[in-house]
């Protein structure tokens, strides 16, 4: 019953914090961030407890485990992910990616004992740039993304993503079914911890505006995902990021 509160609960946040700013009219249409003064108070928020609470936790753990087991850990959320790759890669009807990212998740589950080892990796099959979520999904069928949206406790967003994607994403995660409370709140915390320390190296490289500077990572970053990897250069010409010499 008490799991049952906390899913209800964590997925109502995201509908209510989704909502916040609806009320709030855009004066410019091309603008992709029409509610800043909103999204910076929640970012502020956010740094706060990230500045405070998060950052030192996650310190302490990489001081603490060694790198083989940051890795193991880490390998083992990313194979949490392929179901959902393999449900949005059949949604946007990439089904050889929907093979490979299947076969992943079996060998690694497995062979990789429950994702720990990427075996699958040593075989042959690479780990795409991203996984695909439900997110992408939507930018494939061409339903606008909104505006920039910062959601409380989880960060940056748009407010498509924020209010249909992160659900269904949360609903095609593996850990939201565990029926055990300790298990579940473990396993998630620990999943916080692993993400923010894989971007604890990209700290170095912001500068000037901290908002604007994530803001704009973000979307750019959304948006590559969204193409797999494709960019187009100023003449127009397709190119994939793994075809470059660089």
């Amino acid at each position: 019953m008490t799991h049952n509160f906390l899913r209800i609960g964590t997925y109502s946040i995201l509908v209510l914090a989704a909502s916040a700013p609806m009320w709030v009219e855009a004066s410019n249409p091309g603008n992709m961030d029409p509610w800043e003064s909103y999204n910076r108070k929640v970012f502020a928020f956010n740094d706060f407890l990230d500045r405070w609470l998060l950052k030192p936790t996650v310190k302490g753990y990489k001081y603490i485990a060694p790198d083989p087991v940051e890795l193991g850990i880490s390998n083992a959320f990313e194979n949490l992910l392929e179901p959902s790759s393999v449900l949005n890669d059949i949604l946007q009807w990439k089904w050889k990616a929907a093979g490979r990212d299947l076969g992943r998740f079996v060998v690694n589950s497995t062979a990789g004992v429950v994702g720990l080892w990427d075996v699958a990796d040593m075989m042959g099959w690479k780990k795409p740039n991203s996984n695909e979520d439900f997110g992408q999904t939507l930018r494939n069928w061409g339903v606008p993304t909104g505006p920039y949206f910062v959601i409380p406790l989880l960060g940056p967003s748009t407010l498509t993503e924020a209010f249909v994607a992160t659900p269904v994403d949360y609903f095609t995660y593996p850990v939201t079914y565990v029926e055990s409370v300790p298990a579940y709140n473990s396993l998630s915390a620990m999943k916080i911890i692993d993400k923010r320390g894989q971007l604890l190296a990209a700290e170095a490289l912001i500068s000037g505006d901290r908002y604007i500077f994530i803001r704009e990572g973000y979307l750019q970053n959304r948006a590559f995902n969204a193409a797999d990897g494709v960019i187009i250069d100023d003449f127009g010409a397709d190119t994939d990021l793994e075809d470059l010499d660089l």
